[in-house]
């Protein structure tokens, strides 16, 4: 019903920046909140930025003042600019939104299948 497909992914030096995108489609009736998530190999998924209505937006404390999240309501898209990337940062990005669908009654969360963020010399 609501697919997230995320790209932008890739290889870049320390240092480095990379911007990710995200696209919603399907049967969007509003996107009430987005968000970033971060996998790396033998650890946990963690939250990386997200962004709810009102412009409110939250950062792990790893990337503030690095990373940047955006939105363009009228694309349905979610960007997450990453400056100054560190060996820290590679990972399997995520996107996650909470999306009501056209003529549901409730809201649901949905997720991209993850791109690969390597930072590397």
């Amino acid at each position: 019903q609501v697919q997230l497909v995320e790209s932008g992914g890739g290889l870049v030096q320390p240092g480095g920046s990379l911007r990710l995108s995200c696209a919603a489609s399907g049967s969007i009736f509003h996107i009430e909140s987005v968000g970033w998530y971060r996998q790396a190999p033998g650890k946990q998924r963690e939250l990386v930025a997200s962004s709810a209505g009102g412009g409110f937006t939250n950062y792990a404390d790893s990337v503030k003042g690095r990373f940047t999240i955006s939105r363009d309501n009228a694309k349905n898209t979610v960007y997450l600019q990453m400056n100054n990337l560190e060996p820290e940062d590679t990972a399997v990005y995520y996107c996650n939104a909470r999306v009501l669908a056209i003529a549901s009654v409730r809201s649901y969360e949905y997720w991209g299948q993850g791109t690969q963020v390597t930072v590397s010399s």
